[in-house]
């Protein structure tokens, strides 16, 4: 029966453009079908179909589908190649240095698109980023580069693109404000346009987990609903799911979504997500940063309903009552790389949406795509927002207030 299967199969190069030339396909190859070669900052992977024996190894291996069995029958050429551009070095592995660069400097957002090494040697962890073990696992792609943001010094700012601006909030949902997150997510569900979609849920000690939302019913829940202003693993969970993923939806931070931009640019597998829904961010913190805080202050984490920001005061709404300071009392407990970020609404997303503009209760919604304007047109024909007038002004305002911010810091650096 092996002897059958191997004859009748051969690995075969179905999706090359997603290949990042970890070199892991030709490591695991007991018969030695797959090698690579070095030619300045070009590296070839080579399959050589003859001496295949289809066992699948490799296709197991690749962790972006670039590999498949097929039947042997269907393949033309018996020795095929495929070419990847690395960006040039000086030495060996010189692509730690975006831990030195980026982690070590606190420069890092904490998105965790490195975490797409395809070996798992990029660890996230409460939104900082760690290399454990890299002298043994990196196999020097430099993927990791590829999609870090502050490495390549990637700085969006403003309002960006937009089709439509729209205050709304939703008639089925209850949200931080106008649930139009939660509404957008279960159009998408209802319409097709995704199977799934990864959301921040919380535990009951208010920590970030990441969830996979495939029902409308599951937006209900209290926990999804409402800001947790704690970095959350969104992106290392769509890398660790993306290989078997179907169409997806995030929502994330701004950083997070140019992340995923990112991958996207680099690997054609990522386009997989086809709603990017950002929030409005002026900073986010560190979970165990937040907690240390609201231990100071005398304040059971497990007796709070809601975290709010709102006209430069962090209110904490609570089973037995309500705690406010300025937000600034929070400064040194906000993710460093939130300092140099000059993105306030999320330029690169699908859809931007956030509290300010629009009155209480109410989203301020920043439609840039057409499958964004299409789940806003299919929300409105089925009665299930109501909308209001937004005042631009004031998200302009926070938007060249987060861009000052960051300048200053970059000059007292």
């Amino acid at each position: 029966m092996m002897q059958k299967l191997m004859s009748k199969y051969i690995a075969h190069h179905v999706n090359p453009d997603n290949c990042v030339g970890c070199r892991m396909c030709v490591e695991v190859c007991p018969s030695n079908a797959l090698s690579s070669k070095f030619n300045g900052s070009i590296l070839t992977i080579i399959l050589n179909s003859e001496l295949c024996m289809g066992c699948g190894a490799c296709v197991d291996t690749c962790p972006f589908n670039v590999l498949e069995l097929v039947p042997r029958d269907e393949v033309e050429t018996f020795r095929m190649e495929i070419d990847v551009l690395r960006p040039e070095k000086v030495e060996k592995r010189k692509y730690y240095m975006i831990a030195r660069k980026v982690v070590d400097t606190s420069y890092c957002t904490g998105c965790g698109a490195c975490t797409v090494c395809p070996p798992n040697g990029i660890i996230w962890k409460d939104g900082v980023i760690d290399f454990p073990d890299w002298v043994k696992l990196c196999r020097d792609c430099a993927i990791c580069i590829k999609v870090c943001q502050r490495y390549k010094s990637i700085f969006k700012s403003g309002i960006g693109e937009v089709i439509e601006v729209k205050g709304a909030k939703s008639k089925r949902f209850k949200g931080q404000d106008g649930a139009m997150v939660l509404e957008f997510v279960a159009c998408a569900l209802e319409m097709g346009v995704i199977d799934t979609a990864l959301m921040v849920s919380r535990d009951e000690k208010w920590k970030p987990i990441v969830v996979h939302v495939k029902h409308v019913d599951q937006l209900k829940s209290e926990r999804i609903a409402g800001s947790k202003y704690s970095i959350a693993p969104v992106l290392p969970e769509l890398n660790r799911i993306i290989k078997k993923a179907g169409k997806l939806a995030i929502v994330g931070t701004p950083c997070i979504v140019t992340g995923l931009r990112l991958l996207q640019k680099e690997i054609p597998l990522y386009n997989k997500v086809k709603l990017a829904i950002s929030l409005f961010c002026m900073e986010n913190f560190r979970y165990s940063s937040l907690m240390e805080f609201l231990e100071e202050k005398n304040i059971d984490v497990t007796k709070v309903k809601k975290f709010n920001i709102k006209k430069g005061k962090f209110i904490v709404e609570m089973e037995d009552g309500v705690f406010e300071c300025p937000i600034k009392e929070l400064d040194e407990h906000a993710s460093s790389g939130c300092s140099y970020c000059t993105d306030f609404t999320g330029v690169d997303s699908d859809v931007s949406i956030g509290s300010v503009g629009t009155p209480d209760g109410y989203s301020t919604v920043l439609i840039r795509s057409k499958i964004a304007k299409d789940i806003y047109n299919y929300m409105i024909s089925k009665g299930y927002i109501e909308e209001c007038d937004v005042n631009m002004k004031v998200v302009e305002k926070l938007c060249k207030f987060k861009v000052k911010k960051a300048l200053k810091k970059e000059e007292n650096t």
